[in-house]
């Protein structure tokens, strides 16, 4: 079974409008509300790749309820953690000539909850995969990934985690199966500033003699790379197309590629599909359809 941890899941309200001005009344041309927080990006596009997951993770007030709800209409299924105070998180995001976005800090998550999903992550066992994505709330301990990743080690759990900076970095001697970097994430790690596929490939070796198993590198247009754990160099080029949003395109990188190494094994074929997932979000107003990840991979 595949699970994703989302520690701070969020209702995303959209808005659209031909320019946004601070300090004035400004009119929408449409509006929306989106479910958000990385790991439940990743479980929605692996459900329109026809792969079960579980969400895992905290959700509290009548904002975390309808996060539940919402992801029960996408068929996910979704075993989260409630809190008894605070609400789950509403971010703005406001698409006019630029991107803007506003996001809430989410509820408190005191020590006796964390280790209610220690107890959940327990139950995992070898063979499941564990997606770890995204920031993590302040009330949470810093280290709050090493120390998962250490705990399921031993089982044989199929780590694929998607961070930045040290949260990234703590978790490499726990030997995660994926970990995906953009080219800027993996500069700033090595506090360079990196410029060709040569050098990308010299800091995901660096990385991958640290214990990170496959290395998975986004560069935005310029398509992507992959270092798999045979040593092999993987690139393809960028999907063509128009991009409408960023939120969510390397969620459904992360979801693409999983699905695709569940389903044949094979790396070249899991950055394709990652690839595919990832360009499809990015140019959709949502996150990709099946539909829409199809119509790229035709091509």
């Amino acid at each position: 079974m595949i699970y994703t941890v989302t520690f701070n899941p969020a209702l995303d309200y959209v808005v659209r409008l031909p320019a946004f001005e601070p300090g004035a009344v400004n009119r929408t041309e449409s509006e929306d509300i989106q479910l958000g927080g990385k790991g439940i990006n990743v479980s929605c596009v692996l459900g329109q790749l026809g792969f079960k997951s579980v969400a895992l993770g905290f959700v509290a007030g009548f904002t975390g309820e309808a996060v539940e709800a919402g992801l029960a209409r996408r068929g996910v299924n979704a075993d989260f953690i409630r809190l008894p105070e605070g609400l789950t998180r509403i971010n703005v995001k406001i698409k006019a000539s630029v991107e803007t976005e506003i996001n809430g800090q989410g509820p408190h998550i005191p020590a006796e909850a964390l280790e209610e999903l220690f107890q959940k992550l327990d139950r995992l066992a070898a063979g499941d995969v564990l997606v770890l994505a995204g920031s993590i709330p302040a009330s949470l301990p810093s280290d709050i990934y090493q120390r998962i990743l250490e705990r399921l080690a031993p089982k044989g759990v199929l780590c694929a985690v998607d961070a930045t900076g040290e949260l990234l970095v703590k978790v490499l001697p726990y030997k995660p199966f994926l970990i995906k970097p953009n080219n800027h994430e993996l500069g700033e790690i090595f506090g360079r500033t990196l410029s060709t596929d040569e050098e990308i490939v010299e800091c995901a070796r660096l990385l991958q003699q640290k214990g990170a198993r496959n290395v998975l590198v986004s560069m935005a247009g310029d398509g992507a790379l992959l270092l798999d754990e045979g040593g092999n160099v993987h690139r393809l080029e960028a999907f063509k197309g128009k991009v409408k949003n960023s939120v969510g395109a390397g969620d459904s990188m992360v979801a693409g590629f999983v699905a695709g190494w569940l389903e044949k094994g094979d790396y070249a074929w899991a950055l394709r599909l990652g690839s595919a997932c990832g360009s499809a979000t990015a140019f959709s107003d949502t996150l990709a359809t099946r539909t829409e990840i199809e119509t790229l991979l035709n091509r």
